[in-house]
């Protein structure tokens, strides 16, 4: 009798996603503006993401991500410092970003879609990250791109920087993401 109850209770728990750790080293965060025609990447050196995900139970996937706001680098130090700056994304007042997936859903083969919240600038908008994901073993490889727009989040909001020119108002964000299974 005991055994019985002991599998019904475990029948009752819900199952977890996998649990993730990123591979910084093999990893990438960014994004892509275009900037007086010509196309400004940047990177994000500092962020971090916890990761539950499993193809087979994606009602239970969770993906939080935080971001390091004054880590972004394009290589040139004037730009990352007014990139950082008031104009850009006043990491002095709002120091991180944050993500927070909160439904998953398959579209085809190894592609999903992320939808959740993103806060920029202490702004919160919904978003949608497409994203394909090779899973081999305990390793997977995840991919995606979603464009937003950087005046919906207070980004660039002055008198100089709130027409399309010099900085366009669409942004995409790019993943690149390897992480091993916990």
């Amino acid at each position: 009798m005991r055994r019985a109850v002991a599998a019904l209770l475990l029948l009752a728990v819900p199952a977890r996603a996998a649990n993730w750790t990123v591979d910084h080293a093999h990893s990438r965060l960014g994004f892509v503006a275009q900037w007086s025609g010509q196309p400004f990447v940047a990177t994000f050196g500092k962020w971090d993401a916890k990761i539950d995900f499993d193809p087979a139970n994606l009602a239970q996937a969770k993906a939080d991500v935080t971001i390091d706001m004054s880590s972004a680098s394009s290589g040139d130090p004037d730009t990352d410092q007014n990139l950082s700056g008031p104009e850009g994304f006043y990491a002095a007042k709002f120091p991180q970003a944050h993500f927070v997936a909160t439904r998953f859903r398959s579209v085809a083969n190894n592609r999903y879609e992320a939808a959740g919240n993103l806060t920029i600038h202490g702004i919160t908008r919904p978003i949608t990250l497409p994203f394909t994901l090779m899973i081999t073993a305990n390793s997977a490889h995840m991919t995606g791109e979603t464009t937003l727009l950087r005046t919906d989040f207070g980004v660039g909001t002055s008198q100089e920087w709130t027409g399309e020119k010099p900085i366009a108002h669409a942004v995409k964000v790019t993943v690149d993401l390897t992480a091993a299974r916990r």
